[in-house]
């Protein structure tokens, strides 16, 4: 244990927990890991992102709008409670705790809750709400929920209590989001107050963030275990995609009103292919770009909202204008 942190006597059956799974873990091949770490993929930004879109652009807009709605939300509450929390990952609690190392690149920074978990569990939870009535995909995507919370305690990234709240932080936005858009949808302009609130909100999360938050500053020799400074480099960058997101979504609710199932099947597997490719450059790529090479954090900031109004705004603008 490291002499400079104090956790929680209830972490210890966690750890405990988190050991037996290591165990079994490399007494196994290293096949499984790889197919924890492509589950895993399903809580990561671009592909939520894409099934969002293509619900989004390609099915049924009210139904794309909530998803997105539920994916934007999740990225913006999930960093505001790891800010809030500053919980190390596992082997940082316990120097026992050895993470597959295929996974330790896709986790940097604080632990709790889980961003993976809470991510796969409002997209894909918010999809097998939409398709309650189908129970074998329901089933399916439940399934798949709790197996990408799994991934994070096999890989050792994370403990039971990130994955188990950051499941249900999904879950609750998932009836939450679905009421309020209810509710916004029995008058257009609710869109513009409620759009206005979330800004408010978000801007003053940032604020706080930046400028009133304490964080840890615990280091093992002479290195910090989390830089404050990336972490809201990070938070800032989040915000940004997720308030052009939700922005995009609502001012194209507004102004640009369209029905995917009014398009034709070409018309719908062009539009999805090419905004498909559009979004694993933006979010493959650019993000990358935009961390490496980018130090400002109002510039980060800016990218990344416009990268999230071009998804939801922009570009379905430019399909309904050229007619595709």
């Amino acid at each position: 244990m490291i002499d400079c942190l104090s956790n929680p006597t209830w972490i210890t059956p966690q750890i405990d927990f988190l050991l037996f799974l290591q165990n079994v873990r490399l007494n196994c091949s290293q096949m499984i890991d790889k197919f924890f770490l492509s589950v895993t993929i399903l809580g990561e930004l671009w592909l939520p992102t894409l099934i969002c879109a293509i619900t989004y652009w390609c099915v049924d807009f009210k139904a794309g709008l909530y998803l997105f709605s539920l994916e934007g939300v999740n990225c913006m509450l999930t960093h505001f409670f790891k800010m809030l929390a500053c919980v190390y990952r596992p082997w940082v609690i316990d120097n026992r705790i050895r993470p597959s190392e295929l996974a330790i690149p896709f986790a940097r920074g604080y632990s709790f809750p889980s961003g993976h978990s809470s991510m796969s569990s409002s997209v894909l939870g918010g999809a097998a709400y939409l398709m309650h009535k189908d129970k074998i995909r329901c089933v399916m995507l439940i399934g798949l929920i709790i197996l990408v919370g799994f991934s994070r305690l096999w890989l050792g990234v994370h403990t039971p209590q990130d994955v188990v709240c950051g499941l249900l932080t999904g879950l609750i936005l998932v009836f939450v989001i679905n009421r309020i858009i209810n509710f916004l949808e029995k008058d257009k302009k609710r869109y513009i107050y409620a759009g206005l609130f979330i800004n408010v909100l978000a801007i003053c999360a940032i604020i706080y963030a930046f400028y009133f938050n304490t964080y840890r500053t615990d280091c093992i020799s002479g290195q910090l275990l989390v830089d404050p400074l990336r972490f809201k480099y990070l938070m800032a960058t989040t915000f940004g995609y997720s308030l052009g997101i939700i922005n995009g979504c609502i001012l194209c609710r507004i102004l640009i009103p369209f029905n995917p199932q009014e398009a034709s099947l070409k018309n719908k597997i062009v539009r999805g292919v090419i905004g498909g490719v559009i979004i694993l450059l933006l979010l493959k790529y650019m993000i990358t770009y935009i961390a490496v090479n980018i130090s400002d954090f109002k510039i980060a900031f800016l990218l990344e909202f416009i990268m999230g109004i071009f998804i939801t705004l922009i570009y379905p603008f430019i399909f309904t204008k050229l007619k595709f």
